[in-house]
């Protein structure tokens, strides 16, 4: 009896551990591989939404939005996508040398306001130019918010380019000084963050490695970037990695919104030396 008793305290306490780590729903893209040869190469990428990273048990990735782009710039088309239950896939066809970008970025306004007393709030994807249409007359406290997110992926055919690495100018952006496909454990990696196209300064970088299912410890590592908007960051064991940043401003493209939110995702895969 005293050692069902230990066994059940001890699986409770796990459990309590695991709903600790399991706090937030995390979107992310995994690729097949990230560094491959051949002269007939493919990449197969998941994605999806979840709180484990990277397991599939809430919701798929939607394909609507995501695209990729070849060495030299170009897009390429995303072949034999399919959404299931809990996860979505698809396939990129690496026809150049060098590195591709598989992206999911996009914004849209978010906001609410009263009518008649009664607080509403505007459809998810509404977009700047619907802005004026979806807010009635006679609606008080108009409150307003942008919102940019981006969400992109790195893979490498042959040896390692870096065209798809240079900044839009446009929200939230990594512009790697390390290429995040030449990520090794005992070799310091630098990433540079820049907002608009310039340096986010003070911003924090979450790190955290896949495999959360697996253990008690979200294992997080949190970074702030320099006033160059760099951060360097030390990777312990290789595997998966899942890394994100946030920022907030003032500098809204919409008339009435007060704030911006921006968003970056990214999943980096650290090889064994």
């Amino acid at each position: 009896m005293r050692l069902r008793l230990t066994r059940l305290l001890i699986a409770t306490a796990a459990l309590g551990l695991a709903a600790t780590a399991a706090t937030a729903h995390r979107q992310w893209m995994v690729p097949s591989a990230t560094v491959l040869s051949g002269d007939d190469v493919w990449v197969t990428v998941d994605a999806a939404v979840s709180n484990d990273l990277f397991y599939f048990e809430h919701q798929p990735l939607r394909l609507d939005n995501i695209k990729a782009w070849a060495p030299d710039g170009s897009e390429v088309k995303i072949e034999n996508g399919s959404t299931g239950r809990y996860r979505s896939t698809f396939d990129v066809h690496l026809t150049q040398k060098g590195t591709y970008k598989i992206a999911n970025s996009g914004g849209g306004i978010m906001g609410s306001y009263k009518l008649n007393g009664e607080e509403k709030r505007l459809p998810r994807g509404a977009t700047a130019d619907q802005v004026a249409g979806l807010i009635p007359a006679g609606a008080t406290d108009v409150k307003l918010s942008e919102g940019w997110n981006r969400n992109e992926i790195f893979v490498t055919s042959g040896e390692p380019t870096d065209t798809v690495l240079k900044p839009t100018g446009k929200g939230l952006e990594l512009v790697p000084v390390t290429h995040p496909n030449d990520l090794v454990v005992g070799e310091q990696a630098t990433f540079r963050f820049v907002i608009d196209g310039k340096p986010a300064a003070n911003l924090k970088v979450a790190v955290i490695p896949g495999g959360i299912r697996y253990r008690n410890s979200l294992n997080e590592v949190e970074y702030t970037t320099d006033a160059k908007g760099e951060v360097k960051i030390d990777w312990k064991e290789p595997g998966m990695y899942w890394l994100n940043a946030t920022a907030t401003d003032d500098k809204a493209s919409v008339p009435g919104a007060a704030q911006r939110r921006l968003g970056y995702i990214t999943t980096l895969e650290v090889l064994a030396p």
